[in-house]
């Protein structure tokens, strides 16, 4: 899973095109949010993993290296890793609620949305609460924006007047409105997770899966993925935590792959273009970047998207099912050491690969080729089969 604020045009320009449906400007709001967090997750994550692997498990308890640190000692650079990696992590829900201001309000929205972000992980309200106070911060600049003013206070507005009000506001709901609600119904969720096991664990990770698969990268696959994350945003996150986010991890592999897997296995069924993206969805897809798959999704949807959806269903279902869990919230093969159960694991990724591989060919085998494919075979054989003509010789 990859996510970038790139793109056309700023995130506010992307965000609050004045055409857009209310449905969709809130998409590309919170899009926006989860963009910016993304790789605050990428970095903060694997820290914390690398620090688990050079120091152990109990590298969580390490005290401060600020006044324990030891140049030669590898448990000392174990929890230095550990703890920048959780700072790195504190930011994520801030991040996440000040961007989504900031894609409804542009700048003035920042202060209040971080001032909001931050109520919300210190209250435990977590990635539900940066949510809301996301988009009560927005709203709220949007709504001061619009109060008529005299002209001169119109200089200090962005930089005082705005910031001043609206964090208030935000900090007054967060604090004493919505805040304790949002924290209860996400402790409710934490240990709804703590629960699960048996049949309820493997229903998730088909669910996870599923959704991991259903727009490669896009607003589903992303908030199965903000979920996942959420849950291992602490520094002592949950086993069933950890759980979900291998799940969510495996899932995202499989389209990638399966594709790759495909264009070997059965050439004659993609064009010439479509065998050279199948070699670097190799690399994509053990890297757990699902947009890997985008090229054969968006040139047969009907195909491509339900074999991806079964193949990650299969493999989220197998990964709660053998209990592997994950402390990194990126890395595909990459972080295998770091994995419970990595070799169950592994088998769960290729389980979901297969099935991919098996049902994008089946389907691709029911209709007929595509002209640009029938061509690119024809033309090729053509030209290797044809004899040369001679030129007539001149009396």
């Amino acid at each position: 899973v990859t996510a970038s604020a790139q793109g056309g045009g700023t995130p506010v320009e992307r965000a609050g095109d004045s055409g857009d449906s209310y449905g969709t400007k809130l998409r590309k709001w919170l899009m926006t949010g989860v963009s910016y967090m993304v790789p605050f997750v990428a970095a903060g994550g694997l820290l914390l993993a690398l620090g688990f692997a050079i120091g152990g498990w109990e590298i969580n308890k390490a005290p401060s290296v600020m006044e324990h640190f030891s140049w030669t000692q590898v448990d000392s650079w174990g929890a230095l890793l550990f703890q920048i990696g959780g700072v790195a992590f504190g930011f994520l829900i801030p991040v996440l609620a000040g961007y989504i201001a900031y894609g409804m309000a542009d700048r003035p929205g920042l202060v209040p949305g971080f001032v909001g972000g931050m109520i919300a992980s210190n209250i435990a309200a977590g990635f539900l609460g940066g949510l809301v106070a996301g988009l009560l911060a927005g709203g709220i600049v949007l709504a001061i924006q619009k109060i008529r003013i005299p002209p001169v206070l119109r200089g200090i507005m962005p930089v005082v007047v705005i910031p001043l009000i609206s964090s208030l506001i935000v900090g007054f709901l967060m604090f004493v409105v919505v805040g304790k609600p949002i924290a209860e119904a996400q402790k409710g969720m934490t240990d709804w997770l703590s629960g699960l096991s048996g049949t309820n664990a493997v229903l998730l990770g088909i669910l996870l899966g599923l959704m991991m698969c259903f727009d490669l990268g896009g607003p589903v696959n992303k908030v199965a993925y903000a979920f996942a994350t959420a849950g291992i945003a602490v520094q002592d996150p949950s086993d069933a935590a950890m759980k979900v986010m291998a799940a969510v991890m495996a899932a995202g592999m499989v389209p990638p792959l399966g594709m790759a897997l495909a264009t070997v296995v059965r050439r004659k069924l993609f064009t010439p273009a479509e065998r050279e993206n199948g070699k670097a969805a190799w690399v994509l897809g053990a890297s757990f970047i699902s947009e890997g798959a985008i090229p054969f999704a968006a040139a047969d949807p009907l195909r491509v998207i339900p074999a991806s959806m079964a193949g990650g269903a299969v493999t989220g279902a197998l990964s709660m099912a053998f209990g592997a869990t994950l402390r990194a919230p990126h890395g595909g093969i990459f972080v295998v050491p770091l994995i419970g159960s990595p070799f169950l694991y592994l088998i769960a990724v290729a389980a979901g690969t297969c099935v991919t591989t098996a049902l994008v060919i089946l389907l691709k085998s029911m209709r007929k080729p595509a002209l640009g494919a029938t061509t690119a075979e024809s033309s090729d054989g053509a030209t290797a089969a044809a004899p040369a003509k001679k030129e007539p010789v001149a009396a």
